[in-house]
Parts: C-alpha cells; structure tokens; sequence
C-alpha cells in the first residue's frame, strides 16, 4: 500500500511530539509506501531537522504553520462574494446565530463519497452540515483561486466575523466580543485553516496514496479531510493526545469570547474529522472517552496502544535483584503538572519512617516554566531535607538528588530505573505515561497517581493513589519499601504485561490489521481502461501484491512546493533525540 501520513508539529521533524512512534510505524512496515505530509510547528523546529528516513518513505512534503507569506491571490468579484457567503457560514456557526438549513451544493459534505453518520452528542446534524459546507465551500474556492491566506487575513474576514457575532441568537459570549477579540480569533483561524490553501491534494499528491493516517487530530486531520472530499481516499485519524482537550488546557486565560469561539472551531473540526474517518484510534480508553464526547461513532473506535521498543530495558527487567532496596525514583518532564512539590513532602513522611531512603528525581526542565520549577524544587528540597553528615566534620549529602540521563551515574533511561526499588509518578495531569511503562519493562514496581491513563496502564501491578495527596503517596510507597517479596512479584506481573500490550510490535500489528481492513472495504478510485476505453481486467499484475521490490526504487524525492508560503528553507536531517528526553 501507498500510505499518506499526515503530522502536525511531529514526525519527521527532530523534536516532533509523535516522532518515536510514527518512526517505529513506518519502519515497522517495510512493505508499504509513505509520503509523509508534515505541517511545521516552528522555525526552530525546522531549523533541527528531520531524523533519518528509512528507504520506504517515497517523499516528504512539508508545510509552516507557524508564519505564512501573502499567497497574493487577488479575488475577483464572484469569488469574493463566495469567500463572504462561506467564512460567514463558518463565522456563524462558530458563535452559535441562526442560520438557514444547509442546501446540498458542490462544497457540501452531502456530496462526499461514503458520508458517516453525524456526531450525536453536543452537536446537531444541522450544525455539523452547516460548518462542513461552509469548510468545503472554502477549500474549493482555494482550489480555484490558488490559496485563500490573503482573503483570510482580511478586513472582510474580520468583519465578517463581527456581523456573525452580532447576528441573532449568538451566543453570549460571542456578542461582547471586542475588537481584539475579533482580531485574535480571526488570525487563529486563518493559521488553522492555511491546509486549505495547499497543492497537496491532487492525483500526484494525496489523491495518490490508498490511504491517509493521520497521525493527530486538530489541523493534521485537515488535509485528510481534503484529500477525502476531492479524491475519495479513505481516512484514519490516531490520537494519542486528543487535540481538543489540549486546547481546553492550552488556553485558559484568554478572554471569553475568544475561549468560546476557538472552541467551537476545533469541537466542529474534531467532530468532522471523526465523521469522515472510516476508523479512530485512541492510545487508551481515557481518550477515547473524550473522543466519544466529542462525537465519535462507537463502532469505529480502536484502542491501540503506543509501542515501546523493549530491547533498551531487557537487561534491566531480567535483573531485578541490581534495584537499591532503599532508593525511590521519579522519571520524566519536569514541570508543574509532574506536582514534584507533593512528592517531596511525600518523602519527607516516608524519611521519618525509613530513614535511610534516598530519592532520585531524574529529567530535564520543559522550557522556562519548567527551568523555574526546577529551581523551586531544588530550594524546596534544601529546606526539608539539610544536609546530613555522619559526624561534625564530615561533609553532608542531601537525600534528594537531582539528576539528568547521560551523567556518569546514569548513562541511560534504563540505568535510571535499574538504580530504584520502586518507581514513583506524581502527576496531577497525564495522558499516555511512558514513564511507567519504561518501568514495568524493568520489572520495578511503581506508586502513581490516579490521573489520565494510569489505571488502565497499571492493571493491577502496582499502588495507585489520589493526586495531591502527599499522605497517601507516603503510605503506599512505605508499604513497598517495608515488603520486597512484593516488590518483586508486583515487579514480575509489570514487566508481563507491558511485554503483552506495550511493544512497538503489538502498535505495528494492530495498524497493519486496520490499513488492510481500511482499503479492503474503500472502493476503487481509478479504473485502468484499455484503448477501447472498456476496464481492463487484471491491470496490475500479480507480483505487485508481493511484498518485495521487482524493480530498483526511485530515488526519493524531498517536494518543497506549492504555495510561497509553503516553500521552506533546505533541511537538515540529524540523528534522533535520545528516548529518555520526554
């Protein structure tokens, strides 16, 4: 098969949020083809590189999101009028004014091939058709007019926007929307929605591929979206993260008019994408709930767990016995959603019980805010923990160490967990935890929080406590320190089942299930026709099904095309970030 993925801000580039699993992906399945179609998150992204490509990805098409140039596309008087008919239509929509039912035109969502059922919760059929036609009514009139960033950049788009919040029946907060809301909203929009403006979606692009997957939700699902209006090419959205819920998270401070306009972009945007996609993959069942709220048919959801190379941590797991019996140790990103406050005066309770256990705290700061956690950290742990030395004269160490992957201590992530007894997780906010897998795949038992997917991922082989709760993160990791028969059993059951569910093997064989089962139900596109112009049977030979090159490959081509605004300076590949930088 010919696969399309499609990424926002991740693979191929170097410091892509879905770069380790989308690579495993895609070197997984040899056997396929992928163009992968990436929209760039920032310079600095772009500036760091991709990772290296293995021979299967046929090109790399690529897109900023971050800053776009005038596309100096001049509307004429017809096309004018329809940007104002359609961006009023979604204007309208998103602040929630009354508008007409919605007609079946070219742009309609009606007239799409193997139109899905409609989202039922949170959002009407009517409402939903409305904002298809209206996003497919501007990406044809982009696909005409060769781009559509100058129009969206516009006075008429932000005045437009203005009349549709001002309409009757808009909501509340879209009536007192200011000027700078207006402002805020219609720039957020016209970086959402620079996709359309994209030459990506002819036959020689995605109309190409037999399949598009992409590898997020939110503005990554677009082109899948166009691809899917224009060609019929079937698509597959995987959420590891969901988008939405990021937004929501992402911008809480700003003002109420824009919070509920940007909201109903992306839940409309969201629900159109699980509409249209022929499955939805979440990476555990606390996403997929939200992707069942935000309208998801249930019959076309999968779980798929991300895939963890285990190769890294073998060593570790089938030597449990190296663990320190008295040392705890926390892995990950530091910032303040980890809550490290908690965990320190969890260990100080834990010190007043065990007195000689130690606490490893291992990561690197998550940008300023992260850096600035750290330093409060630091001087929070220097208050509760002074310095003890074994008499007058000796010099004191602190029980609580700070500490980075690479050091001479701790060369590798798995010397970091191989250095604990028991692992410990903090969060008051998580999705996916990798951290506690990479621990299950040592054998090491592990204390969390009850928060995003820990439970699921947990299932009973290890302790799992309230957030914000420094008590009862104490008793539960004293409970282990005290008892090392079941340390080691929890320790044994961890590692089996994150061999079981979490290999990069059980991720590559789920999706390779869904990509056949996907284009064995899609219809066929294009029919080879013989000179007479009647189907000519057996068109591709049968060798072609044979999971092996005939034929030299082509020399792979990097396409750096279309708008001027999509045209981005030569880049240069670089090795991959290593795996303990989360």
């Amino acid at each position: 098969m010919r696969i399309g993925l499609l990424t926002e801000g991740g693979y191929p580039y170097v410091s892509g949020d879905a770069r380790l699993w989308c690579d495993r992906l895609v070197r997984g399945l040899g056997q396929h083809e992928f163009d992968v179609h990436a929209l760039s998150r920032s310079r600095h992204q772009e500036d760091e590189g991709w990772i290296p490509l293995p021979p299967n990805v046929r090109r790399v098409r690529t897109a900023p999101m971050w800053t776009a140039e005038d596309d100096e596309v001049a509307l004429g008087r017809r096309a004018r009028r329809r940007f104002t008919e359609c961006f009023g239509e979604l204007a309208a929509v998103l602040s929630g004014a009354s508008g007409s039912a919605p007609a079946v035109s070219p742009g309609s969502s009606a007239g799409t091939p193997g139109a899905a059922k409609r989202p039922s919760e949170g959002v009407s059929t009517h409402e939903a058709d409305r904002f298809a036609n209206a996003l497919y009514g501007l990406a044809e009139l982009a696909r005409e007019a060769g781009g559509l960033v100058g129009a969206l950049r516009s006075e008429t788009a932000v005045r437009t926007l203005e009349r549709a919040c001002r309409a009757p029946g808009a909501h509340r907060a879209a009536r007192e929307a200011r000027v700078p809301d207006l402002l805020a909203v219609a720039a957020h929009l016209e970086r959402a929605l620079r996709p359309l403006s994209l030459d990506w979606y002819e036959d020689d692009g995605l109309g190409a591929v037999d399949l598009c997957h992409a590898a997020s939700g939110g503005p990554a699902a677009l082109p899948g979206l166009l691809a899917r209006h224009f060609t019929g090419v079937p698509l597959l959205v995987s959420e590891y993260g969901v988008r939405l819920r990021t937004h929501y998270l992402t911008a809480p401070d700003a003002p109420p008019a824009v919070r509920s306009l940007l909201a109903a972009f992306h839940g409309r945007l969201a629900a159109e994408a699980y509409a249209r996609a022929e499955v939805v993959t979440s990476g555990n069942t606390h996403a997929r709930r939200w992707q069942e709220r935000c309208g998801a048919d249930r019959e076309k959801l999968r779980t798929v767990y991300p895939g963890m190379d285990a190769r890294p941590f073998a060593e570790v797991g089938e030597s449990p016995e190296c663990a320190d019996p008295d040392t705890l140790v926390w892995v990950g990103r530091v910032e303040p959603a980890k809550d490290l406050v908690s965990l320190l005066h969890a260990f100080a309770e834990i010190r007043k019980r065990q007195p000689k256990t130690r606490l490893r705290i291992v990561g690197a700061p998550a940008g300023s805010e992260g850096t600035a956690y750290l330093g409060h950290c630091r001087t929070l742990a220097a208050q509760l923990f002074p310095d003890e030395a074994d008499g007058p004269h000796a010099t004191g160490a602190n029980p609580v160490s700070f500490e980075e992957i690479g050091g001479p201590e701790l060369p590798s992530l798995a010397d970091a967990y191989a250095s604990g007894a028991v692992t410990v997780l903090s969060s008051v906010v998580e999705g996916f935890p990798i951290s506690l897998v990479e621990a299950m795949l040592c054998g090491r038992v592990t204390v969390s929080t009850d928060v995003g997917a820990v439970v699921e991922v947990i299932g009973g082989t290890g302790l799992v406590v309230p957030p914000r709760n420094p008590r009862a993160l104490a008793e539960a990791c004293v409970a282990l320190l005290r008892d090392p028969a079941r340390r080691a059993r929890l320790g044994a059951a961890a590692r089996a089942r994150a061999l079981e569910l979490f290999t990069v093997e059980q991720n590559i064989e789920a999706f390779h299930g869904i990509y056949l089962e996907i284009v064995s139900r899609a219809p066929i596109r294009r029919v080879v026709l013989d000179e007479a112009g009647a189907p000519l049977p057996f068109a591709v030979p049968a060798e072609a099904h044979v999971p092996i090159r005939w034929a030299a490959p082509s020399p792979s081509l990097v396409v750096r095309g279309g708008p001027g605004w999509a045209t981005a300076r030569p880049v240069r590949a670089t090795t991959p970030a290593p795996e303990g930088a989360r």
